[in-house]
C-alpha cells in the first residue's frame, strides 16, 4: 500500500507562491526606486548646477568688471538655493572651498588640465564640517588660455536624502496596502480557481465507491472549464463501462443459466431412470445441443475479449477479398439451400486490401450467418464489392429488418432483436460485436442500415491499400 504524504495544500502552494512573487517584485521596485531616484536627482541637480555655473560665466564676461561681478555674485547667493564660491585665483581654492578639511588642495594638476579645457568639474562626497553630502561643480572662467578663475557651486544632499525618507515611507506605506489588496483579491480568484478541483476530487471519491451519477455543472471556458468537461466525459464513460460490466455479467448469466437448465434437468433425468429407454437419444440430443450452444458462447466470449484487449494481434498482408468473401460463404451452401435462399453477387475481383484474411474471413461469416438466420424462406442475400474512396463490403438481406430504435444497439454484445428466436435459434448474441471489433481493428467501420420488411443493410468500409 503507497504511502500517502501528507503537507501544503494546492491552495496553500499557489497562496505562498503569490505571497512570495510579490514579495520580490515589491522588494526589487522598492530598491530600483531608491538607487534610480537617488541617481536620478543627483544628476539631475548637478545639471542645474552647472547650468546655473555656466551662467554666471557669461555674467561675469559680459561685465567685465572683478569687483561688480563679486558684488553682483553676493546678492545672487542670497538668492540662489546653492551655496556660491568666486575664486579668482585657482591655487588658493584649498583654502576656500569646504572639501579642504585635511588642508589638501581641492584642485589637483588633473583638475587644472580639466578646467584649462573649459570643462566642468563635478564633485560628490561627505565633508567632515558639514557632516553631510554635498554636490558641487567647479566651473572654470578662461581668458583665452588662461584661467582667470573659478565658479563653484554646492548644494548639500541634505534635503535630497530627506526626499528619498519621505517618499520611503510613502512608498512603504503604499506598498503594504497594495499589496494587502492584491493578495486579498489573489485568494479570492485562487479559492474560486481551487473549487472545481475540490468539487472533482469529491466526485471521484464517490466514482471510487461506484457512484457514477454525479458531474460537474459550473464549467467555464477556461483549462479549468475543459478539464471539468473532459472529467465529465470521463464519468460518462465509466458509468457506461460500469453500466456494460453489469449488463454483460447479467447476460452471460442469463445466457448460460437456460443450456445449464437443460444439460442439468435432463441428465438428472437420465440418471434418474425417468427417461425411457426410445427418449434417451432425443434427450441426450438436447444435452449435446446445450452443451454446443455453450461452446460457442464461450469461445465467443475468448474471441471479443481477446479483439478488445487488443491482445490478438492481426497478421495483415494484401489479400484477395472477393476469395474471402466467397470461401467465407462455401460453409453455408447447405443452410441457404434449406431455406432456399438464393445469394446475388456483385463483387470486383480485382480489389486487395491489407488485412488479416483469417480474423476478417470471421466478419464475413458473422454476418453471413446474421443474414440467413433472419431471412425467410425463398428470399435472397445481396452481396456487393466495390471499391471508390474507400472498400465497400455490403451484405444485405430481405427479412423484416430491425427497428429504428434498435438499430444504433446493433454491434453491441448480447444485443438481440428478438430474443427468444435468437435463442432458439442458437446465436449467442456476439457475432454483429465480434464482427464491428475486428473491422475497427482493421483501421474500418461497420454501419447497419433497415427499414420495415426491407431487411438488414450491413456495410463495411476498409481503407483502401496502397
Amino acid at each position: 500500500m503507497k504511502r500517502i504524504v501528507t503537507g501544503l495544500s494546492f491552495l496553500q502552494k499557489l497562496w505562498l507562491t503569490i505571497c512570495f512573487i510579490v514579495l520580490c517584485t515589491v522588494l526589487f521596485f522598492f530598491l530600483m526606486f531608491q538607487f534610480a531616484y537617488k541617481q536620478l536627482y543627483v544628476s539631475y541637480v548637478q545639471t542645474t548646477l552647472i547650468n546655473e555655473g555656466k551662467g554666471l560665466v557669461e555674467r561675469y564676461h559680459n561685465l567685465g568688471d572683478n569687483k561688480k561681478f563679486i558684488e553682483f555674485l553676493n546678492s545672487y547667493d542670497k538668492v540662489s538655493n546653492a551655496s556660491v564660491l568666486y575664486i579668482s585665483n585657482p591655487r588658493d581654492l584649498s583654502a576656500c572651498l569646504p572639501y579642504n578639511v585635511h588642508h589638501e588642495s581641492f584642485i589637483t594638476e588633473d583638475d587644472r588640465e580639466t578646467l584649462l579645457k573649459d570643462k566642468v568639474i563635478s564633485k560628490t562626497g561627505y565633508v567632515d564640517r558639514f557632516k553631510r553630502n554635498i554636490v558641487g561643480v567647479v566651473v572654470p572662467i578662461l581668458k583665452g588660455e588662461n584661467l582667470e578663475g573659478i565658479i563653484y557651486l554646492s548644494v548639500p544632499l541634505k534635503s535630497i536624502t530627506e526626499l528619498v525618507n519621505q517618499s520611503k515611507w510613502l512608498l512603504v506605506f503604499s506598498t503594504f496596502f497594495f499589496s494587502t489588496i492584491v493578495l486579498l483579491i489573489g485568494r479570492r480568484i485562487i479559492q474560486q480557481m481551487i473549487k472545481p478541483l475540490s468539487k472533482m476530487e469529491q466526485i471521484s471519491y464517490k466514482m471510487a465507491k461506484g457512484d457514477y451519477s454525479e458531474r460537474m455543472t459550473s464549467i467555464t471556458g477556461d483549462e479549468i472549464g475543459k478539464l471539468a468537461l473532459a472529467f465529465n466525459s470521463m464519468s460518462d464513460s465509466l458509468q457506461r463501462e460500469d453500466e456494460n460490466r453489469k449488463d454483460f455479467l447479467a447476460n452471460v448469466s442469463h445466457e448460460l443459466r437456460t443450456p445449464l437448465s437443460y444439460v442439468s434437468g435432463y441428465s438428472e433425468a437420465i440418471l434418474d431412470g425417468v427417461v425411457k429407454e426410445d427418449e434417451l437419444k432425443h434427450y441426450v440430443g438436447i444435452i449435446h445441443s446445450e452443451a454446443s450452444r455453450m461452446q460457442r458462447l464461450v469461445r465467443d466470449l475468448l474471441d471479443l475479449a481477446s479483439l478488445e484487449g487488443e491482445q490478438f494481434p492481426l497478421q495483415k498482408a494484401p489479400n484477395v477479398l472477393s476469395q474471402i468473401i466467397e470461401e467465407a460463404i462455401t460453409p453455408y451452401l447447405n443452410s441457404l439451400k434449406e431455406k432456399q435462399i438464393t445469394v446475388i453477387k456483385n463483387i470486383d475481383d480485382s480489389i486487395i486490401a491489407n488485412l488479416d484474411a483469417d480474423r476478417f474471413s470471421q466478419v464475413i461469416h458473422n454476418v453471413i450467418s446474421n443474414a440467413i438466420r433472419y431471412s425467410p424462406i425463398g428470399k435472397s442475400i445481396y452481396v456487393t464489392l466495390k471499391e471508390t474512396d474507400s472498400i465497400y463490403i455490403e451484405i444485405q438481406d430481405e427479412g423484416k429488418g430491425v427497428p429504428k430504435e434498435q438499430i444504433e444497439h446493433l454491434g453491441e454484445r448480447f444485443h438481440r432483436v428478438e430474443q427468444a428466436r435468437s435463442r432458439k435459434e442458437g446465436g449467442t448474441g456476439l457475432g454483429l460485436a465480434i464482427a464491428k471489433q475486428i473491422v475497427e481493428l482493421h483501421d474500418g467501420k461497420i454501419l447497419f442500415t433497415s427499414e420495415p420488411n426491407h431487411g438488414l443493410k450491413v456495410l463495411i468500409i476498409l481503407p483502401i491499400f496502397e
